[in-house]
Formats: structure tokens, sequence, C-alpha cells
């Protein structure tokens, strides 16, 4: 046969490709019968789907050097579902070609001795899945808790309609439904947050750019402030991280390092950096980190952690763990843009008080329309009155204050708002133990003068809408305790006389109601 018989031409890479998706039927040697290539791939298991269509998309993680796979580039696939980046492949290939002492790995005759099963004498080699059956999770690979959500074709879109976004007035009429009084909070509140999603939706379509509105919150503790956050978060169905501020300290100290408040929002989120820039972020108990007074030492979990926080609020670019509180060598990181994270941070800086008084009474003067120096001691809605100065005495410092432009006080409860708060919100405190004692078939019931009772012993603890609920698990706690012991009992009602120890609650026999007897009390009614 001569060479000219035959075309020699260079193959496209387009050809190529035909020549593999081509299929090709196969004899089979027993029976002789044709077999199609589809018929032998569903057999082999080619055709089977795979478990990682049902898996949610995460990016790979390389497992030496813990960086996604949007940073380190295209993964080298190992067994036991391990992934190595290409930098970390070609730095573990160097090292071992930099120690092949006398040439190992090219002499054929010590690669023979290794495929055999006896293996070398004096070498040992092991086994990656082993390590699964030890405890260790490197059979698995990395866990999707440390793993970085794959960005969506669409992403593109906004991620935000501004056709979705409720309007302030019904953003405010959805959190009275669960927060009573502060009206002023609650449309300062929706403003905001309407204004801010507005600005995330439109992404600054033209030149004139949106500034961000962070909020301060400013009340005494049990008035609300961290119920309507997480209300707010609800209604809006957006990512909420809430953290607190006392754990978090300047970076390469023992605590929280600040991108921490960032990585429970990623965490939130589901792992998905697109929600997670759209999230918000509640820093708690923030005047716990106001600077220090007449101290020498270092102030490391006060102004240090207001300075590390001005990145964050103005908005920029952050490293942050994933699935981790902390960055260390054995946790992949992500970039996190918080340009379009709305952060609200709340206190009840027990203390501002004082320093506003001092600045009311400078202004007082001396004459007959001089103001009393005692007048604003007894000013329950003295924190309305706060001015940024006063802010800065406590000990924030004014970079901080000025990433915070909406300053929002909230009112100290009354004893009408404490009475509505019992029964009206949706999930009032009087509504969760009526239902409890419905499971029971049994019905309670609360006079109007008991709930005037127990806001008067709330006002005298001082701790706000947290009192309530103390309160009333000390009085309902023989209540629950014997009422499942008879059946006949089907309605109970507490009167204000039991919340002040006088009498015991009424109680209702099915279909009968028991006499009022003085001192008569629930085991009474058992044993009768």
């Amino acid at each position: 046969m001569r060479n000219d018989d035959f075309d020699f031409r260079e193959v496209t890479d387009d050809e190529k490709v035909d020549i593999q998706d081509t299929p090709v039927d196969v004899v089979d040697n027993t029976t002789g019968d044709t077999v199609s290539d589809d018929a032998r791939k569903n057999e082999a298991g080619d055709n089977k789907p795979s478990d990682n269509d049902n898996k949610p998309e995460y990016e790979d993680v390389c497992f030496v050097c813990r960086r996604p796979e949007s940073k380190a580039g295209k993964m080298f696939h190992l067994p036991n579902n391990i992934c190595v980046c290409d930098d970390c492949m070609h730095k573990t290939m160097d090292a071992v070609s930099q120690f092949d002492y006398q040439n190992m790995l090219n002499n054929p005759n010590l690669m023979n001795e290794l495929n055999k099963n006896s293996g070398m004498p004096n070498m040992g080699f092991f086994n990656m899945g082993d390590f699964q059956n030890n405890g260790f999770n490197m059979g698995g690979g990395i866990p999707n808790s440390q793993k970085i959500k794959k960005k969506s074709e669409a992403s593109s879109k906004p991620a935000i309609d501004i056709k979705n976004i409720p309007a302030p007035h019904k953003i405010k009429a959805k959190l009275d439904e669960y927060v009573i009084g502060q009206d002023q909070a609650k449309k300062v509140m929706s403003v905001a947050v309407y204004n801010h999603y507005k600005r995330v939706a439109t992404d600054t379509m033209d030149e004139i750019e949106i500034e961000k509105s962070n909020i301060l919150l400013l009340g005494p503790t049990g008035s609300g402030k961290t119920y309507l956050v997480k209300t707010l978060a609800k209604l809006l169905d957006v990512p909420l991280a809430i953290a607190d501020a006392t754990s978090l300290t300047e970076a390469g100290y023992i605590g929280d390092d600040i991108e921490s408040v960032v990585s429970k929002l990623l965490a939130a989120a589901g792992n998905d950096v697109e929600k997670t820039e759209h999230g918000i972020i509640f820093i708690d108990e923030i005047d716990k980190i106001a600077k220090k007074k007449n101290t020498t030492s270092r102030d490391v979990s006060g102004e240090s952690v207001q300075q590390g926080m001005l990145k964050l609020l103005e908005g920029s670019n952050v490293e942050v763990p994933v699935g981790a509180g902390s960055k260390n060598a054995m946790v992949p990181l992500a970039t996190v843009n918080t340009r379009n994270i709305l952060f609200i941070c709340g206190g009840a800086f027990p203390d501002l008080e004082e320093i506003i008084t001092q600045r009311l009474n400078k202004q007082t003067s001396i004459g007959f329309d001089a103001d009393l120096k005692d007048k604003y001691e007894d000013d329950p809605n003295l924190l309305s009155k706060v001015t940024v100065e006063d802010l800065k005495k406590f000990g924030m410092i004014p970079e901080f204050l000025g990433r915070l432009p909406i300053i929002c006080s909230l009112q100290a409860l009354t004893k009408d708002m404490l009475v509505k708060i019992l029964k009206e919100p949706k999930n009032a405190i009087l509504k969760q133990y009526q239902k409890l004692l419905a499971l029971d078939e049994v019905d309670l019931e609360f006079d109007d003068s008991a709930l005037e009772a127990i806001a008067e012993k709330a006002m005298e603890k001082d701790t706000g809408a947290r009192a309530l609920r103390a309160i009333i698990e000390e009085f309902m706690l023989d209540i629950m305790y014997e009422i499942p012991k008879d059946e006949n009992i089907g309605r109970v009602t507490i009167t204000r006389d039991y919340i002040e120890g006088k009498s015991s609650p009424l109680i209702e026999i099915r279909g009968d109601l028991v006499p009022k007897i003085p001192q008569f009390n629930v085991e009474q009614a058992t044993n009768t």
C-alpha cells in the first residue's frame, strides 16, 4: 500500500470534537449482538445523573490555601472530593522535584517497585480517605458551610425590584401590628429603609449618587429596639444579622474581629454574596464601645472598635471569613462590598440623660423666667433632646457619628403602653398563654384591672417590656401546674386580687361557674 492512497491533512479542533462525540456501536463477542453506544453508556453508568446535580452550586475551595474558585481559578479535582488550585499544585510539584534525590522518580526500577502491592521497604504511603474514618473531614472535602455560592447567570438583573418595595406608610402599618407605640421611631425607620432600598434598586442609574442612611437607635432597655429591627427584616424578607458590640475587639486581640458582623450576615444569607450585599446588620449594645475616659491603657474594645467600623459603615470591600468568626489559615475568605448593606446601631446609653440634663441646665438664666434645675430630672422622654455633642461627650468619636446620619430615640414605656403590649400585638404574651391552655381545652381570660396591676409591677422593675414576661411567668406557674390535673376545669379568669396575692383566680367548671369563695385555690378545686 502506497502513501499516495491516503490524504494527509491536519485535523481541526471541531473535527476532533465530532470524532469524540460520534456514537460507536460495539459487537458483543459472546452473543454476537450489536450493542449501541447509548446502551453501553447506560450500562456502564456514564449517562446516569451525578449526585452533584441535586446539590446547591457552591464554589470549589482549595484544600491547601482555602481560596474559592473565583479567586484561585480553575481547580484540580482529586479523589475524595478534594480540590487543589493551580498555584498550590505547582508549588507541590516544585517541592517534590526539589527533594527528588538520586533521580528517584525517573528511575524505572524504583517506580516498578512502587507499583507493586508490597511497596518499597522502609517507605509507607497513606490513603486520604482513611482520615474520614478517624473523625476528620478530609475524606469528604470542605463542607458547604465554608463554601461560597456561585454567582447566578442572571446577576446582571437587579436583585431588588423597585416596584416591589413597600411604601413607608405600608411598612409602618405592618410594624404597628407587632410593635406598640414608638410612632416616631417607626416612621423614621420606615422612611430610611424605603430610601435605602430605592437606592439599592436604582444602583445610581445617573450621575446623582444617593448616600447611604445608616441609623442610630437610642432608647432605654426593654423599649423595643431589637424587636423593631427583627420585625422589619421579617417584613422585607432580607437577610438579617444581629451582632453584639461587647464582644468586638481590635484585630489581633482575643475576641471577635470587626469583620465578624459581616460574616454573620453572610451565613444568614446562605453564603450567597449577592444577598449579603443587600442585607441588614443590627449591632446592639453600641454604647459599650464608647471611648473610655481617664485611662492610659490601650482601648482595644472601645475607640479602636469605632475606628475599625468606619470602613464597614461607609462602604468598602471587606475580606470576611466563611463559616467562622475569625480569620485563620484553615478558613476560606469571601469579598463582600458593604456599600449597600444597611447598618442599624442600637444602645441604651444609660448615662446619657445626665449629659443632656447638664447641657439643658446651662441654658437657664437668673430671673423670673428662669427654668428650675430639676425640671428635666423626671422627664421620661429626655433622650429625644439628644444632640451629636451629647454623644461625643458620652464617648463616641465624631467620625463614627458622621456615618450614622439618622439618630432616632425611642420613648420610655408608660403604663398604658405596657397594657397594650400585653394584649394587642399579634404574638402578645397573653395570647401565647391562652394558646398553651387552649391545647388543654381551657379558656384563659384576664380582667382589665389585672392587666393594669401587671403593668404597675413592670414599671417598678424599670426594665421595660422584659419585666412583663418575668411577672407573668411568676403568677402563671401554679396555674400551669395545677390545671392539667383536673379535666373538668373549663375556664380560668385572672383578677387584680390574684396578681396582688389577695385571692385566687376564678375557676369555672365546664358548664357551671364556681362560686367566689375567699382563698379558693386550684388545689381545693381539684380535691372537690
